[in-house]
């Protein structure tokens, strides 16, 4: 066995450059397609630096593939959440589940106040489930899908449903990580909550005073006509029923009792499919018969959705096409670090 050298700065510091100066060249060259693919074959590229540097220093292919192995294993948990939270996407829009929470969301929230509510409902939700990922996969989803029908910028709806969520699962009592701190800190779950208030209410009053004056800012025209034509796909392309919201309520209630994320995502992800088969016949049908059809609008691409969206849905349902953004893509990443 060969000695095993230390590695030293520059060392260290060589997988770093070649990442963040290959990054940058795709930046330049691929613009926002960049995450289309040219990111991941950086970061194997990266990854391969890294790898070549650990072999000069010692390290023989059977321990660097141990470390990859063991680097892939910590991040399980969060492959299977992000690959299910892209099946329960696809399902619930399959489903009518998020275009009927689209559309009652567009009756009760005006662009005015939608930054701000949709804020305090993550927070709420997220409190509620002491789960950030739980909450950005069922009402986040959602509510991007109403921001982006009353034209508000995506960048900063999705910023007002991870600052609330995020909230919500640091001082949530349900919160594995919440939790742990004050077990590894030696202090009981509440003093280590209490103390966490002075930081993170502030943080969150001035997010929430900075949203509902940049809502009040926006001009509603053409929000109006944008909300009222998604309003109308909706209509003609799903049968809206109040029972398509009783997924979604299940799915955080198992949350609240505790079930596991993945399992609850996945049960909502599986309920979300029944729901299509009984609410949506008019979507489901057309792809019986038709093996290609059935990848693009069924149980497949709704699978796949998340690496490559939008699905495949009517044609009046085009205006919804682009309220599920990619969420999966970065599972790809995940053995690269």
């Amino acid at each position: 066995m060969s000695e095993k050298k230390q590695a030293t700065l520059l060392q260290a510091l060589i997988p770093l450059i070649v990442l963040i100066v290959l990054l940058t060249l795709n930046v330049l060259v691929f613009g926002s397609d960049a995450i289309a693919g040219a990111n991941q074959l950086v970061l194997l590229l990266a990854a391969g630096a890294a790898g070549i540097i650990a072999w000069r220093l010692g390290y023989t292919y059977d321990e660097i593939s141990q470390s990859i192995v063991a680097s892939i294993s910590s991040a399980m948990p969060a492959i299977i959440i992000l690959l299910t939270i892209g099946s329960l996407s696809g399902t619930w829009l399959l489903s009518g589940i998020v275009p009927a929470m689209i559309y009652y969301g567009l009756k009760i929230l005006s662009p005015g106040i939608f930054l701000f509510a949709a804020c305090v409902v993550c927070a709420i939700v997220s409190l509620a489930t002491g789960s950030s990922w739980s909450t950005v996969a069922t009402v986040g989803v959602a509510l991007l899908g109403i921001g982006q029908a009353l034209d508000l910028p995506e960048g900063v709806v999705a910023g007002a449903i991870i600052s609330g969520a995020y909230f919500g699962d640091k001082i949530s009592p349900l919160s594995d990580t919440t939790n742990l701190a004050p077990a590894m800190a030696g202090t009981d779950l509440f003093t280590h909550i209490r103390y966490m208030m002075y930081t993170t209410v502030p943080s969150l009053t001035l997010t929430l005073i900075i949203f509902l004056a940049w809502g009040f800012t926006l001009s509603p025209s053409g929000n109006e006509t944008s909300s009222q034509e998604v309003l109308h796909a909706i209509d003609g392309a799903f049968n809206l029923t109040p029972w398509l919201l009783v997924v979604p309520a299940l799915v955080i209630f198992m949350i609240v009792k505790r079930v596991p994320a993945a399992p609850a995502l996945l049960a909502g992800a599986l309920l979300g499919g029944l729901f299509a088969v009984i609410f949506q016949p008019n979507v489901v049908n057309p792809g019986i018969g038709n093996r290609k059809q059935l990848c693009e609008i069924g149980i497949h691409r709704s699978y796949e959705c998340p690496l490559h969206p939008p699905f495949m849905l009517p044609p009046n349902t085009r205006a919804l096409t682009s309220c599920l953004p990619a969420k999966a893509w970065p599972v790809c990443l995940i053995p690269c670090g």
